[in-house]
């Protein structure tokens, strides 16, 4: 459009809703509105352009604007978690506009208002969602004097993380270890080159990037004075990447986040170090070609649930130095492969299910009707899960069962409260359990149609009419009704009114059935509204729990990585590694964990043995005669020890380790018109 659209003048030239609609749509100017009329979400003007274009929908018009037809595409408003999971894949936001004004006392349009705004980094809805990936909100701050401050949030688990790095390079692997589906960016940040390849960067203004704006709406959020009890109050450079992070989630979801109840800061010195390069020619989670095949986590990911899933795939991006927590893991997963519980446990694991999900979606108050069935299941499944640990001696295992006590109130709140397979919707009812709430099962027994009244009146017309097939129906357009055949037609008393005339029969009504009409069809939206404030009650009755259920999902999801990898350990034969304290690597008949699975004939197993007399070994030999494979099979036999797993070798003893260096085959780079001695060089 030539004109400026949101100009007052040419606002007031428009119709009463497409005035509306400019106001809102004034707003959002640089996101899709979906503008909610009757059952489609319609989108106008050059919205209606680009939505027909990446959901290959069909575009048509609507009334003018400057003399020119004014475009529009629509979608079903059953069907928009299809259109919007497509959007949300392609990088783009949606502002979702619903009717929020009573259309029976509305004067001119319906009121309409945003009431949240689905990006790909805040999205919670399951459809949206891919169930085993981590679906990360980043945002990212550079000082004056060039330092990187980066913090990023998991809305679906409430997890809130800062880092500080000073170089390009750090920069680049952490982006890659975070993988962020949106990112945020100010408009004076220079680097922009670093994260172009991101699908979902925004740009957003300057003024959001401020220390003290940050630091207040972080003590609002965790309801503290200061932050020096979560250790991030020096670290100030992320901190104004939090603050831009947290005011953007705010805006979008428009309702509290009782979930996000702290923030962390890494420390690098914690880490063993991965950069860029290391990660990608190790093929940890992604192969080169961009797959999930043959990569370290195939090999390794057998969880149980989702949210084991997406643990174990973090603890691979950010193997860890210290001892202690490395081998609190690798004992626990003897002790669990000692009790030899690795198949019980994953099918009672099973049933807990992905509750670090439905627990944030709760908090949100977005969750759904069977949401609330897989909570409480999983409550359900707790006790049997603790019988089958009761033998294992391990500290961490016991930490793991206190720390997801079972919940017998909330439990039985549940199972009172909702049905055995509820509806995905809340929308038309049917959720809430019978003998729940005395009001609600008596509006639905006069909604039912209290049948045997009907039954009663229509015996008792046949009576007086002497029309023995003379029946009582109902259907949605024409409600109640008295049917009689043609044939009989000539009996029907003179109080009948007619309502519809069919090819065999005549539709008939009278006051006293439009009276039970009337009656049942209010007890329906009565029933219906009751439900709907009923089963908005339990978000409430959950609310103080979400704390302690968050605890239990963090210790679930631990359980299921540990039981995993020590599944993994016993069908792949692997051996526990030995962590000590000097700088040398010993690993006897050493495998990598990939090719082995990959091979037709066997693996064949190779010593690694580096020392003070031995710091470097120089590889010789033809080109495929597996030089890179040796060199990788190491950098992946320590890294494995390094999240907690027992490795692929006879035995291996892994000193000191402080960063994970792998250069190999360099021929992806040529596209960039650097030779492979150049990239090595480099």
């Amino acid at each position: 459009m030539s004109f400026d659209l949101f100009a007052p003048h040419t606002i007031k030239q428009q119709t009463p809703m497409m005035q509306q609609y400019l106001k809102i749509k004034s707003e959002h100017r640089d996101i899709l509105l979906f503008y909610r009329m009757g059952d489609f979400y319609e989108l106008f003007f050059d919205d209606a352009k680009r939505a027909a274009q990446l959901l290959d929908i069909s575009q048509t018009q609507r009334g003018k604007a400057g003399g020119d037809p004014i475009p529009m595409a629509g979608v079903p408003y059953h069907a928009v978690e299809n259109y919007l999971a497509r959007l949300v894949q392609m990088g783009e936001s949606v502002a979702i506009c619903e009717q929020v004004g009573d259309p029976a006392t509305s004067k001119g349009p319906v009121e309409r208002k945003v009431v949240r705004i689905v990006t790909p980094g805040t999205i919670s809805d399951e459809a949206l969602l891919q169930e085993r990936q981590d679906n990360l909100l980043t945002s990212v701050w550079q000082n004056k004097k060039g330092q990187y401050g980066i913090a990023y949030l998991d809305i679906n688990s409430g997890r809130f993380n800062i880092v500080e790095v000073s170089t390009d390079e750090a920069f680049c692997s952490t982006l890659q270890r975070l993988s962020p589906a949106e990112l945020l960016y100010s408009e004076s940040f220079e680097n922009t080159h670093l994260i172009e390849h991101i699908k979902g960067a925004r740009r957003r203004p300057e003024w959001e990037f401020d220390l003290d704006t940050a630091q207040h709406l972080l003590c609002d959020q965790f309801g503290t004075k200061d932050l020096v009890g979560f250790g991030v109050d020096k670290a100030h450079t992320a901190l104004v990447a939090a603050g831009c992070l947290m005011q953007y989630v705010k805006d979008t979801q428009r309702i509290a986040l009782p979930h996000i109840r702290a923030i962390t800061l890494e420390h690098n010195e914690h880490a063993v170090i991965l950069d860029a390069a290391t990660r990608k020619n190790l093929e940890l989670t992604v192969n080169l070609s961009g797959g999930f095949e043959n990569t370290l986590a195939q090999v390794l990911d057998k969880t149980a649930t989702a949210m084991g899933s997406r643990l174990l795939k973090r603890r691979i991006h950010t193997p860890v130095r210290n001892k202690n927590e490395l081998n609190s893991r690798l004992n626990a997963i003897s002790a669990i492969l000692d009790v030899q519980l690795c198949g019980e446990l994953h099918e009672s694991l099973k049933d807990i299910g992905d509750i670090e999900r439905v627990i944030a979606r709760l908090a949100l108050c977005t969750a759904r009707p069977r949401d609330l069935t897989r909570l409480r299941s999983a409550l359900q499944a707790l006790a049997p899960l603790h019988n089958l640990l009761n033998d294992a001696s391990d500290p961490r295992i016991a930490s793991i069962i206190k720390h997801s006590p079972e919940l017998p109130e909330l439990q039985a709140l549940l199972e009172r409260a909702v049905i055995d397979n509820p509806p995905v919707l809340i929308r038309d009812g049917g959720v809430i359990a019978p003998g729940y709430n005395s009001e609600l099962d008596e509006w639905r027994n006069l909604s039912k149609g209290a049948t045997d009244v009907l039954e009663q009146l229509e015996q008792r017309e046949r009576e007086r009419t002497g029309i023995s097939t003379l029946k009582i129906g109902y259907n949605r357009v024409h409600g109640f009704f008295i049917e009689v055949s043609r044939a009989n037609s000539h009996l029907v008393p003179a109080d009948y009114i007619r309502r519809q005339t069919l090819k065999n029969n005549e539709r008939y009504i009278i006051p006293e059935l439009k009276e039970h009409e009337d009656k049942v069809l209010g007890s329906q939206s009565k029933a219906l509204a009751l439900e709907k404030l009923l089963y908005e009650e339990l978000f409430e009755f959950i609310a103080p729990h979400i704390e302690q259920l968050q605890i239990m999902a963090a210790s679930l999801a631990d359980l299921d990585v540990l039981n995993n990898l020590a599944e993994r350990a016993f069908a792949l034969n692997y051996a526990k590694p030995e962590l000590c304290d000097n700088d040398n690597i010993s690993i006897k008949q050493g495998r990598h964990p990939v090719v082995e699975q990959v091979m037709k004939e066997p693996f064949i197993a190779n010593p690694v043995e580096l020392n003070s007399q031995r710091k470097m070994l120089i590889i010789t030999g033809p080109n495929m005669g597996g030089k890179s494979t040796y060199m990788r099979q190491t950098a992946l036999i320590v890294l494995m020890a390094h999240i907690g797993s027992y490795v692929p070798a006879d035995s291996a003893k892994i000193g000191n380790i402080d960063r994970i260096f792998t250069r190999i085959g360099a021929s992806d780079d040529l596209a960039s018109g650097r030779s492979t001695f150049m990239v090595e060089m480099t």
